[in-house]
């Protein structure tokens, strides 16, 4: 069984309404880009195409009516790739950011906690806080 990572508050609603996977494709789509979310699609959209008319319809009663910008979440898609088992490199040009980059993300908490962090360092060293 594959460890899926938590989501943060901003990819949430998503992830409840279109489920960890469709939600990851959804993100690596139309991160980053305005969307009207219409209450009623009409079957023209390229996000209806994607994930479908009641997964969008069910989006657009979270948002009802609104433009709003899909977040990028680097960090949490950066856990959900790694957690289908795809390479740093290959999560890296699926992001468009370094390897450098993904490792980092990948040390972060997927959800950007603070609580659930992998602590850096030797472990043999105590945490002063």
């Amino acid at each position: 069984m594959i460890d899926l990572p938590r989501a943060p508050a901003h990819v949430a609603p998503y992830v409840e309404v279109l489920g960890h996977d469709l939600t990851v494709d959804f993100l690596l789509e139309f991160g980053g880009a305005r969307l009207y979310w219409a209450r009623n699609p009409k079957g023209r959209s390229e996000a209806e195409a994607l994930i479908g008319a009641e997964k969008l319809r069910e989006l657009g009663r979270v948002w009802g009516g609104e433009v709003s910008r899909v977040p990028t979440a680097r960090v949490w898609l950066a856990h959900a790739l790694h957690a289908r088992g795809l390479p740093v490199n290959q999560i890296a040009r699926r992001l468009h950011v370094t390897d450098v980059a993904i490792a980092k993300y990948l040390r972060q908490a997927p959800d950007n906690s603070t609580s659930d962090a992998p602590r850096r360092g030797d472990d043999r060293q105590l945490s002063l806080f």
